[in-house]
C-alpha cells in the first residue's frame, strides 16, 4: 500500500512522493532546529574558550561582540527547541567540552589563530545556513528569516576574523582545513543524533 498522506511528502515538494531516505517536512524541521541549536551552543563555547585565554588581550572586545551575537542565536534556537518540541542532540555534553577546547586551544596559539578558527567555523556555518534556507518552503517564512539573519552575522564573524589577521596564522591552510572538517562532522552528527 502506498502512503499518499502529507507526511509522505516533503515540505517543498508540493505533492511529489518522497524518495527512500528523503526526510518528511517534520523531520527536516526537527533536523534543522536540532543541528542549529547544537551549532550555536558550540559557537558560544568556542568564544568562551577564546575569552578564557585572551580575556585581557586587545582582541577580547571583538570576541565578546561575536559571543554576544552567538548568545542571542542560541537563545532563539532554545526557544524553537521548546516551541517545536524538538529533541536536542544527545552529543550536547561532547560539544560543551569540544567547543571550549577548540576555542581555548586556538587562542593559546595566539590571537591570529583564534581568528583563523573563527574564519573556518563561520565559513562552514555560512554554507550550512544557506543550504537550510534554500531547503525550506514558504510555509516556514519565520524560520527562514531567522536563519538568514543569523547567516549574515556568521558571515560578519568570518569577515572580522580576516580583518584581524586570521589568514596570517602560521599553518593557516592546515588549521583551516582541520577546523572546517571538524565543523562539517559536528553538523552531520548533530543532525542525526
Amino acid at each position: 500500500m502506498t502512503d499518499t498522506s502529507d507526511t509522505a511528502k516533503t515540505g517543498t515538494g508540493g505533492g511529489r512522493r518522497r524518495l527512500p531516505g528523503e526526510l518528511t517536512h517534520a523531520q527536516l524541521i526537527d533536523r534543522i532546529v536540532r543541528v542549529d541549536h547544537a551549532g550555536e551552543f558550540g559557537a558560544q563555547r568556542i568564544y568562551e574558550g577564546q575569552l578564557a585565554v585572551l580575556g585581557k588581550r586587545p582582541s577580547a572586545k571583538t570576541i565578546r561582540h561575536m559571543k554576544e551575537q552567538e548568545d542571542r542565536h542560541l537563545a532563539a534556537f532554545e526557544a524553537l527547541i521548546r516551541q517545536r518540541r524538538v529533541r536536542p542532540t544527545i552529543l550536547h555534553p561532547i560539544w560543551h567540552v569540544a567547543g571550549f577546547a577548540l576555542g581555548a586551544g586556538t587562542a593559546l596559539m595566539g590571537e591570529k589563530a583564534a581568528m583563523a578558527c573563527t574564519i573556518a567555523v563561520e565559513e562552514v556555518i555560512d554554507d550550512h545556513y544557506r543550504r537550510q534556507h534554500d531547503a525550506l518552503g514558504e510555509d516556514e517564512a519565520e524560520l527562514k528569516a531567522t536563519i538568514e539573519e543569523f547567516r549574515a552575522e556568521e558571515a560578519e564573524h568570518a569577515h572580522i576574523g580576516r580583518e584581524h589577521g586570521g589568514e596570517e596564522t602560521v599553518g593557516y591552510p592546515v588549521l583551516r582545513a582541520a577546523i572546517r572538517a571538524g565543523s562539517r562532522a559536528a553538523i552531520w552528527l548533530s543532525e542525526r543524533f
